[in-house]
């Protein structure tokens, strides 16, 4: 039996050299990749105590963001970012191979440096190896196309989650959109009533409006929206969960005479609206059915009606490389998601209709902060997420979340606009 042991241990100890040995092979490669990336500065420091910088600590571009810092907890973390990029980078930390005191530093110190990063969704560089290996997850993103059935699939996979576990961060609202810090002492509930309200100013909502409501989220905007200007709205979703909590909240404010929700797609929207607003739904859209979106729209749509949207969107000379590409937010987060840009948006609506962008405001620079707000709470609220039956690497996954968009709004590589348009001569326009 004794001999026997020594025998295991010594296969063990032989299997966990070559392990590690193998490993150091992507180390070299994941150094020699990143060496190029010379602003700012990443500190790597490995199980063994040994310590190696990428970039320049001492960069004249340092800020508290741009010096960031990875504790390597298990070596596969090199193989897993070296083959599988940035959704290897959150996967690895999903699994506990790597830690951090701050996720956003290590996401803005890649955006610094993304037209050398490899790794980045959206940089201009790329290896064969990566783009090989990636090969899966991008087949798994266009097996997640948003046809009518697979929109439904899509929405599920994140929104139906359940109510209870959006409540752990969200503010009483429950508006899961980005908020409007215009003045930054207020609370995020002040900055999400400040948002929607920005919205209805754009829209010049009047009572004898007919409000047309794509993706009720908990039903904010929809109830916001009827009690405050005496609208009637008619809302569409396909999150049965959302549903029924937005039903119950219509119900227990007395609005059902102004509010109809409705568990339906967009393919199925049905009669003529004074108004159309969407809140972070394009993104759920997709490429191919952009024109289908606006078609609807412009169908419905009355004569001098208006239509207003918040969109996260993506630079517009980098909208083919994120449509063709997959990020972990596509793979982890929103299944079948797609950020648009402002020109595939113009497009869309210029293809299916005679309207036009009539106002633009970026409001990109408040998800930063709307994203950390979340995570606070979420933090907050461990213990009892812990006691929901949510897992470790599902908790890691969503802090990882959170830093990743905050980083990416923070360094102004994706960003937020809320956007008007409407047709040639509307008479009913009139100053704000």
């Amino acid at each position: 039996m004794e001999g026997d042991n020594l025998v295991k241990v010594e296969t063990l100890q032989g299997s966990t050299s070559s392990a590690i040995g193998g490993y150091r092979f992507y180390e070299r490669i994941f150094f020699a990749a990143l060496s190029r990336m010379q602003r700012g500065s990443l500190r790597i420091l490995f199980p063994d105590g040994e310590q190696r910088y990428l970039g320049d600590p001492n960069s004249s571009e340092a800020s508290e963001f741009h010096h960031a810092i990875i504790q390597v907890k298990d070596r596969r973390f090199f193989k897993r970012l070296v083959l599988y990029g940035d959704i290897g980078l959150a996967e690895s930390y999903m699994d506990g191979d790597w830690d951090t005191d701050d996720i956003r530093a290590i996401i803005c110190w890649f955006l610094l440096n993304v037209e050398e990063a490899p790794s980045v969704s959206g940089s201009q560089k790329s290896f064969l190896h990566l783009a090989f290996m990636n090969l899966g997850n991008r087949l798994l993103h266009l097996f997640r196309s948003n046809s009518l059935r697979g929109s439904k699939k899509n929405i599920v996979e994140h929104y139906d989650l359940g109510n209870e576990f959006y409540k752990k961060f969200l503010d009483p609202s429950m508006t899961y959109s980005c908020a409007y810090f215009q003045e930054m002492d207020r609370s995020l509930e002040e900055a999400q009533i400040a948002k929607i309200e920005n919205l209805c100013k754009k829209l010049r909502l009047k009572s004898s409006d007919h409000l047309l409501e794509i993706g009720t989220g908990w039903g904010a905007f929809s109830t916001y929206a009827a009690s405050k200007y005496g609208c009637k709205v008619t809302s569409y979703t396909i999150s049965e969960e959302q549903y029924k909590f937005a039903v119950e909240k219509i119900k227990s404010m007395g609005l059902e005479d102004r509010i109809e929700v409705r568990l339906k797609d967009y393919r199925k929207v049905e009669g003529s609206y004074d108004k159309i607003v969407t809140v972070e739904m394009l993104e759920a859209v997709g490429h191919e059915y952009f024109e289908d979106f606006f078609s609807m729209c412009n169908r419905v749509l009355k004569k001098d009606g208006l239509m207003a949207h918040q969109i996260i969107t993506c630079p517009d000379p980098r909208y083919d490389s994120f449509r063709k590409g997959i990020d972990f937010i596509q793979k982890h987060i929103f299944p079948g998601s797609l950020l648009p840009s402002i020109a595939r948006i113009n497009q869309a609506v210029n293809r299916t209709s005679d309207m036009f962008l009539f106002e633009l405001e970026d409001i990109g620079r408040n998800y930063d902060k709307t994203l950390m707000s979340w995570q606070k709470g979420f933090e907050e609220n461990l213990f009892s997420i812990r006691d929901m039956g949510y897992s470790e690497s599902f908790i890691r996954k969503w802090r990882y979340y959170f830093s990743y968009c905050a980083a990416a709004f923070y360094m102004r590589n994706i960003s937020v606009v809320q956007v008007v348009y409407t047709r040639p001569n509307n008479r009913g326009l009139n100053p704000l």
